[in-house]
């Protein structure tokens, strides 16, 4: 245990080295970063357990950081460690720099996930430590014995999702989980009592949490908080610690510029932070130094990791020569690599709904890969995501020897969860719900895109023909939105987000199993609610492969193509069928992934859909949702107005979904 006085300095250390960097910025939020200083300290270099020699160790205790914008805490802290440099501080918030206004994940740095919105990354922490249930369960526990911990702010407390994430995490007793509650009563615009006056303690003893408090700016104080959490064996464990915002920062007159909302989220500036920093012991001419008491701290943990670090890998080693089998299942397991899938047994019923034929797929995942976990918000039966609880059971609290997430009715904390299982390692998660619904998880969605984690995201009853549920429950727009993300490029340049909406059950498999193969982006499956019949005899379902392609049986010789995605597909085939008995020469194209499709060469872009093609879109959704393929010289018949309440079928009728009108449309198009 270090002395307190040292400690004491190297946090105003990571003070000194937070205000500094936001002032050379000329951006960013210091006084959160002031006030957390010490826990921080206290965590990494007494608490935290990694290897120093290798940042990816599976053994490695986490940490999540929720309030993002508190970056230069966790940059110095970090630095501390020896994971960022000086001059890499220097460059806060700067182009191309390893220290971004939000901290972006990037393991070998100690960055466990990217922290965004508000309330996001300790979901993400409760998502990680169902994980490491979840592995420890089924590998044991000489290999599974970490912590997650997760820093939370006041903004993060107050964000709606951190009632699913407190709800989840207590129901299931994650004892793995401990949260640092910085409770320092200062808001970006407001002081916390003018915006709430909850009794935080009470709500989350209510969900089965156990709570602690603490001086969060005592050394002592904390460290008595970290034991107990660490003794907790059946509920996850939130310290609730208070702090001062910008502690140790002085006015332009020399007065307490702390517990102030100036400090949360603008530089100290001027005469304001050359008093800080002489006030927390640094130097204003050279601000930007790790101190000597600081620097012996850190080496003497790092001379401590090594040893305790060793001890776990032996004991690691020793389970893995004891269990071969289950150390190369590991391996594979943590390895990103896509899992291997024997799908020669799956028997796919035609003519059904491709919600169905996702379920049939998820019942060969469900036997074949043992370390996925699909999730549902309350919808299993419906989302057909029953077709892999049909062949496990759900994660229970003290049982975590299911495979099934029961998320409750929270969609967003569902998908946190779920991405946060991926985050940990070892993982491969899937969700469901209604497409609908998709709106409640887009910026979870955002956020597996920008860290690039590749869960599924399984949709179900893709447009108007949700029938008499209405227009409240019927997507209409939801497509279009989704399509704007598969337009993006992550840092690798690679789609954000991959896409699919299946035109039959057939299709549906394929884009599965593309679904599976995909370890480096997240995959949306767009499904359906009512049966689609299953496209015309002869087609080359592989060809599914390229985004887009040609359905069997359409002419060479075209007069025009006819192009849809999921259901309409069937409904253009149907419509086909007309044109041709009046001798229109149609060529019919099922685009299930245009960003797929897009990335495939221009000589194959260009034979499937010819630039001076006469085109005729079809689509449940916006017309712009096919706009961009069908081009200036086509037409794209869609929705422009919410749904209405009726049976599906009544709706394919009245809003023109029917082969019928694909006749009339095409025919007036082609005038």
């Amino acid at each position: 245990m270090n002395d307190n006085h040292v400690m004491n300095r190297a946090a105003d250390n990571i003070r000194i080295l937070a205000a500094s960097m936001v002032e050379k910025a000329k951006s960013g939020h210091p006084g959160g970063a002031m006030g957390g200083a010490d826990f921080i300290n206290v965590l990494f270099s007494e608490y935290l357990v990694y290897d120093p020699d290798d940042a990816t160790w599976t053994g490695r205790d986490r940490f999540y950081l929720d309030p993002g914008h508190m970056s230069p805490m966790l940059y110095s802290a970090l630095a501390l460690q020896g994971r960022f440099t000086i001059d890499e501080l220097k460059q806060f918030r700067q182009w191309e720099s390893p220290t971004p206004g939000h901290p972006e994940r990037d393991i070998e740095r100690g960055i466990e996930n990217t922290s965004g919105p508000l309330g996001q990354g300790h979901t993400f922490a409760a998502g990680a430590a169902v994980a490491e249930k979840f592995l420890e369960a089924r590998l044991g526990h000489e290999v599974m014995q970490h912590k997650i911990y997760a820093y939370i702010s006041d903004g993060g407390i107050q964000e709606e999702i951190s009632q699913g994430a407190g709800r989840m995490a207590g129901l299931l007793g994650l004892s793995n989980l401990i949260m640092f509650y910085d409770s320092n009563d200062i808001q970006l615009s407001t002081p916390c009592s003018a915006v709430s006056a909850e009794d935080t303690a009470m709500k989350y003893k209510a969900w089965n949490w156990n709570v602690l408090t603490c001086n969060g700016n005592d050394v002592d104080s904390i460290r008595k908080a970290l034991d107990e959490a660490l003794k907790e064996t059946s509920r996850p464990t939130i310290i609730i610690g208070k702090t001062i915002m910008g502690k140790g920062a002085l006015q332009a007159d020399g007065t307490s510029y702390e517990n102030t909302i100036k400090t949360h989220g603008a530089p100290l500036g001027g005469e304001a932070y050359i008093n800080t920093i002489k006030n927390l012991g640094g130097d204003i001419e050279n601000p930007f130094v790790i101190f000597q008491e600081t620097e012996a701290i850190y080496a003497r943990r790092r001379e401590e990791l090594k040893a305790i670090v060793a001890k776990r890998r032996a004991v690691e080693q020793q389970w893995a020569a004891s269990n071969p089998e289950k150390a190369k299942q590991m391996k594979d397991w943590f390895s990103g690599n896509a899992p291997q899938i024997d799908w020669s047994s799956l028997v796919q019923k035609p003519d059904q709904a491709t919600r169905a034929g996702s379920a049939a797929c998820l019942g060969v995942l469900a036997e074949q890969v043992p370390n996925m976990i699909c999730s549902s918000a309350d919808l299993s039966n419906s989302d057909k995501t029953d077709g892999f609880l049909k062949k496990t059971h759900d994660i229970q609290p003290g049982d975590f020897t299911g495979a099934f997430f029961e998320a409750g009715v929270s969609e967003l904390t569902m998908a946190c969860m779920c991405i946060g299982m991926y985050l940990h390692g070892g993982v491969i998660p899937a969700c469901g719900t209604f497409f609908v619904f998709s709106d409640y998880m887009k910026p979870a969605v955002r956020m597996a895109a920008l860290m690039e984690v590749p869960i599924k995201f399984i949709w179900t009853h893709d447009a108007f023909r949700v029938g008499e549920d209405g227009p409240t429950h019927e997507p209409v727009e939801q497509e279009a939105q989704i399509r704007l993300m598969e337009k993006l490029k992550n840092h690798h340049g690679k789609d954000s987000v991959r896409v699919f909406r299946p035109a039959d059950v057939n299709e549906t498999t394929i884009c599965w199993q593309m679904a599976m193969d995909n370890m480096q982006t997240p995959t949306a499956l767009v499904l359906s609610r009512q049966n689609v019949n299953n496209l015309p005899e002869g087609n080359d379902y592989n060809h599914v492969r390229f985004g887009a392609y040609v359905v069997a049986g359409s002419d060479d010789d075209f007069d025009v193509i006819l192009l849809a995605s999921g259901s309409e597909v069937s409904t253009l085939v149907a419509g086909a069928e007309l044109l041709r008995k009046e001798g229109v020469k149609v060529r019919i194209v099922s685009v299930p992934s245009e960003g797929l499709f897009r990335n495939q060469p221009k000589d194959y872009q260009e034979s499937i859909l010819p630039k001076d093609a006469k085109i005729f879109g079809l689509t449940a959704g916006l017309p712009v949702t096919l706009e961009g393929l069908v081009g200036a010289n086509g037409k794209v018949f869609g929705l422009n107005s919410f749904g209405f309440s009726a049976p599906y079928k009544v709706l394919d009728e009245k809003l023109g979904f029917t082969a019928e009108n694909v006749y009339n449309q095409v025919k007036d198009f082609l005038k």
